[in-house]
C-alpha cells in the first residue's frame, strides 16, 4: 500500500501545477516531519502560485515550529498582502493574528 506522500506525488505527476496538491503534499510532509521536504514544497507553491494563501499561514507556523521567527513573520506580512489584495478576511485576521504574537513575543525579548 502507497503512503500519502506516495499518492500525492503520483497525482502531481499528472498534473504538476495542481495548487491544491502541492500544498496537500507539503502538509503531509510536515505531518511525517520531513521539514526540509515541507518548506521546499510550500515555498515553490508560493513562488508558482502567489495567491494560494493558506501557505503562507502553514509556511509561517513551520518557520516557527522551527523557530525561525523572522522567517515566519516575513511569510505572515506576505500572505496579509496577498489576503488584502484578495479581500479574503479570514485568512487575513488568522495571518495578522499569527503576525502579531510573533512580533509580541519579540518585543518581550527586548
Amino acid at each position: 500500500m502507497k503512503s500519502r506522500i506516495e499518492q500525492l506525488q503520483e497525482y502531481l505527476k499528472e498534473d504538476s501545477n495542481d495548487s491544491f496538491l502541492r500544498y496537500a503534499l507539503a502538509l503531509e510532509y510536515v505531518r511525517v516531519e520531513k521539514n526540509d521536504a515541507a518548506t521546499d514544497c510550500f515555498l515553490k507553491l508560493i513562488k508558482d502560485d502567489e495567491n494560494y494563501i493558506a501557505s503562507y499561514y502553514q509556511l509561517g507556523k513551520l518557520y516557527e515550529s522551527l523557530n525561525h521567527l523572522e522567517k515566519a513573520v516575513i511569510i505572515y506580512k506576505k500572505g496579509i498582502e496577498i489576503a488584502q489584495k484578495s479581500e479574503n478576511k479570514k485568512t487575513l485576521l488568522e495571518l495578522q493574528e499569527a503576525c502579531n504574537m510573533l512580533l509580541e513575543i519579540d518585543e518581550d525579548d527586548q
